[in-house]
């Protein structure tokens, strides 16, 4: 991959995932979001309530000043690979309608593993 596409994509990664983590730190967040309703709500308020929610926003957090100043990028990127397939997976189930970030965040977080393949070589032979 071009090394400046790799660079613009890592850090539109970064932050993404830094102002969404960020967002969920703060209380009742500087972004918008929509309500949810049944089944959404209650796993999202479950995983509020749980303090579940408080942990993915410290690794998107700290997966977002990984990215952005590269610095333990690719061990950030493999972790937040986790947090991207739910996200699609909890929209894809739960709230079709707003999937379209969180596809955005999965196609950019395959994206910049396939920036980092060189990284992972030793630990895939």
């Amino acid at each position: 991959m071009n090394s400046k596409v790799f660079l613009v994509l890592r850090i539109l990664l970064g932050l993404f995932v830094l102002v969404f983590g960020a967002n969920k730190l703060v209380p009742d967040g500087f972004l918008p979001m929509p309500e949810l309703s049944g089944d959404a709500g209650a796993y999202f308020g479950a995983l509020a309530s749980s303090k579940t929610l408080l942990l993915v926003a410290i690794v998107e957090v700290v997966a977002g000043l990984a990215l952005i100043f590269n610095k333990f990028g690719a061990l950030l990127a493999l972790i937040l690979m986790s947090v991207s397939v739910n996200a699609v997976l909890f929209h894809a189930v739960l709230d079709p309608g707003g999937i379209g970030g969180a596809l955005a965040l999965l196609v950019l977080n395959i994206a910049v593993l396939i920036g980092y393949k060189d990284k992972y070589k030793a630990l895939l032979n």
